[in-house]
């Protein structure tokens, strides 16, 4: 089944390490994934102020099934890829984290993998809080061998998400 994808990542350090995984996505016959941004693209949106951006946000998130949040090291936290997950979350789409540290940027460098950006949203569930990331999983790119399994991750967080 074809799936329309949100990539959420924090663009001014991993945008290099992003293009990776889409590149190896957009190729797969019946993968759909939003359009990718040049830097061009993004600072002319960001120069628009916080409207701008989350319009842009919400109008490439209408009509995906999952939010795949590309991790580095400084994705947790960062206050657009916190809007992501919680507009996903609300739009009822898969969640997923695929780690993207291993990944070498246009320096040829690896980073650190940082924290995973969905132990800063809880839920209830069975009567108790948990972290969205003990009901929607991680993956490492490079030892999960997100080349081969992306589509997989995509339908199970869409199965867990259909859970809750």
């Amino acid at each position: 089944m074809a799936r329309r994808i949100f990539f959420s990542f924090h663009y001014q350090l991993d945008h290099w390490r992003v293009q990776q995984v889409r590149q190896s996505w957009r190729f797969r016959e019946g993968n759909e994934a939003q359009p990718f941004y040049d830097h061009a693209d993004w600072e002319k949106v960001k120069r628009g102020g916080d409207a701008a951006i989350q319009k842009f946000i919400d109008d490439n998130l209408r009509g995906s099934s999952a939010t795949v949040v590309l991790a580095g090291a400084e994705t947790a936290g960062r206050k657009w890829v916190n809007y992501e997950i919680k507009t996903s979350y609300e739009d009822q789409k898969g969640l997923l984290v695929v780690r993207i540290h291993s990944l070498k940027n246009q320096s040829q460098e690896r980073t650190s993998p940082g924290r995973n950006p969905l132990d800063d949203w809880t839920i209830e569930r069975g009567g108790r809080v948990v972290e969205l990331s003990s009901v929607f999983k991680s993956y490492d790119w490079v030892t999960d061998d997100g080349n081969s399994n992306l589509a997989d991750w995509v339908e199970e967080a869409i199965r867990l998400r259909s859970s809750i």
